[in-house]
């Protein structure tokens, strides 16, 4: 996970944080449902209602075993002016990056104690 990361600055009452709830965390995880595709609900800035999303998501408190997770990673940046930014913004830059970290599969192979 990267460490240029931030979190809203707005009050946990903001009006905004209502249709976009999913802003309050960096990661969420939520089992896989083809309904569930915009982190702010179907058309948040049209929509009407407020609640929805991945806030809303994650109540449902599914269970994850055995199941196909969603991984969902919510980053920005709140940029902090310095003198030198003057008249013109550098480059700033966030991401991330999944290591993906294989266990040892030769400790349960079959022909493990075997010596080449």
């Amino acid at each position: 996970m990267p460490g240029l990361n931030c979190l809203p600055l707005a009050g946990p009452e903001a009006k905004f944080l209502r249709r976009a709830a999913f802003l309050k965390h960096n990661l969420w995880v939520t089992p896989y449902s083809r309904d569930e595709m915009y982190p702010g609900g179907e058309f948040p800035n049209q929509n009407p209602r407020i609640n929805e999303g991945l806030a809303t998501w994650v109540k449902k408190n599914r269970s994850l075993e055995e199941a196909d997770i969603v991984l969902w990673y919510v980053f920005g940046i709140t940029h902090i002016p310095r003198l030198e930014d003057w008249p013109v913004m550098p480059v700033d830059r966030i991401g991330f990056m999944l290591m993906v970290i294989l266990l040892p599969f030769y400790d349960s192979f079959l022909f493990s104690d075997m010596y080449c």
